[in-house]
């Protein structure tokens, strides 16, 4: 009785994380997130990290005149996906456009952390 009983449990409980996934949609459930997000002194140190680590391609402050490597427009860019097109873009680089793979080189911490900044100087169009 017992075993018939968690076997229903268990495929409830499938069932619901299937639903669950279906109804979020794929990308928004494989979407990462920020576990800094809203922190203001984390994103005063992801400005300075960006400026150490990105600046010299990025602008200083993420200030750069050139639109494909002006990161404030990421969410003019990509929508709610810049999340994902920032992991993406910093951990497998871009080698085509100078991008250099920064995944083993810098943290994830340090990442967020530089994610964090640009979050707060996202242009509105």
């Amino acid at each position: 009785m017992f075993e018939k009983f968690a076997v229903t449990v268990l495929t409830v409980a499938a069932c619901t994380s299937a639903l669950s996934e279906v109804a979020m949609g794929d990308d928004e459930a494989a979407r990462p997130v920020n576990p800094y997000a809203g922190d203001k002194a984390v994103a005063q140190e992801g400005a300075s990290l960006l400026n150490q680590y990105c600046a010299h391609c990025h602008g200083q402050w993420a200030v750069q005149g050139e639109r494909p490597r002006d990161l404030r427009r990421l969410r003019i860019r990509y929508g709610d996906d810049a999340i994902s097109m920032f992991r993406t873009t910093v951990e497998e680089g871009r080698m085509d456009k100078g991008m250099p793979v920064w995944k083993g080189v810098l943290s994830d911490e340090v990442l967020w952390k530089i994610y964090t900044f640009l979050e707060t100087v996202q242009a509105e169009d």
